[in-house]
């Protein structure tokens, strides 16, 4: 692999970590572009702009975005309902950046200038209670990211990643004397007595007015 390459790939990648692609993060995308195995033309937070940069540097042809990948769109932003909120912390394992902050069952809440738009927090939530609103109205790709916001992202990831590096080793060892399954049934039984605490803090509200 040409690493001077996949570095210069990596530096032209908006660093949203959003996994779009098919590759774990930008790295790994900048990695795969570098040894051949990845098409410019697979990372919709960079738009067209983004697939002439990455065109650029590795002399191919500019061309669309592989749509198999997703669509070029305005940048989006994490919001969580709070009122349905569970504290079950998996969001801010699956936040890139670190934008989620809360502790174990209490609300969480999302920095707003921290979140990269990736979605990835969407999936995890067990109780649907995080949306997605536009960011950027009208503006898509590098029109709705600057140069400065990918570098923050991309410091925040190594640092997200540094810290789930130092938590692996207790969090491995907490799990080992477990089953697969025994863990499994733990945290469904959490998630409910979650949810129903949850029902009965919505049940309790006023009616809205």
């Amino acid at each position: 692999m040409n690493t001077l390459l996949a570095d210069r790939l990596l530096d032209a990648l908006p660093q949203t970590q959003c996994t779009r692609c098919g590759w774990p993060d930008c790295a790994g995308y900048a990695q795969a572009i570098a040894r051949g195995e990845a098409g410019i033309d697979q990372c919709p937070p960079g738009g067209e702009d983004g697939v002439r940069r990455l065109a650029a540097l590795t002399g191919d042809a500019p061309r669309p975005l592989n749509p198999a990948f997703g669509a070029e769109g305005p940048r989006h932003l994490a919001v969580i309902d709070e009122a349905w909120c569970i504290g079950c912390t998996k969001c801010l394992d699956a936040c890139p950046t670190d934008a989620i902050v809360g502790i174990h069952k209490r609300m969480h809440t999302v920095i707003e200038m921290h979140c990269t738009g990736c979605e990835l927090c969407i999936s995890v939530c067990p109780v649907d209670c995080i949306g997605l609103e536009v960011a950027t109205p009208g503006a898509s790709g590098w029109a709705a990211w600057s140069a400065a916001q990918a570098g923050a992202a991309r410091r925040r990831y190594a640092t997200h990643r540094a810290r789930r590096r130092l938590d692996l080793p207790e969090d491995a060892a907490e799990a080992a004397p477990a089953s697969g399954a025994d863990a499994e049934a733990r945290k469904r039984s959490v998630v409910q007595a979650a949810l129903a605490r949850a029902r009965a803090a919505r049940g309790a509200l006023p009616p809205a007015r």
